[in-house]
């Protein structure tokens, strides 16, 4: 059974991430990770990006920026991509990167990149 916040979430994450992306996900969910997945869509998307404080497209930038810090590269592409669609620039996404390279240091940053290059890369 869904709650309203996990249906608004479940609604928010298919609009940034794209709903192949979110089907693909979810069509891989198996009796360990649905607890996790229910998680996800209700707090991650329901409660925190579905809130009306900031954009998506800031959102997307600021998770980013946390996604280098935490040197989380897959999940560093699906935002990437999602940023992409939320309206942010690719140019504005390698300026990010160059910013975190400041906080966050060489080596996560290197991988930011290489991360973009690649999500540039598919889709040129």
């Amino acid at each position: 059974m869904t709650s309203k916040l996990h249906d608004k979430g479940l609604a928010m994450r298919k609009e940034v991430l794209g709903a192949a992306h979110v089907e693909k996900t979810l069509a891989n969910v198996d009796k360990y990770t649905q607890p996790l997945q229910e998680i996800v869509n209700e707090y991650v998307w329901g409660a925190v990006w579905a809130r009306p404080g900031l954009k998506p497209r800031d959102r997307s930038m600021i998770t980013i920026s946390m996604l280098t810090a935490l040197n989380r590269p897959q999940e560093l592409k699906t935002h990437i991509r999602a940023a992409l669609t939320n309206g942010v620039t690719k140019e504005e996404i390698s300026e990010i990167l160059l910013h975190a390279n400041v906080y966050c240091g060489a080596p996560a940053a290197v991988d930011a990149f290489r991360m973009m290059r690649e999500v540039f890369d598919a889709t040129a």
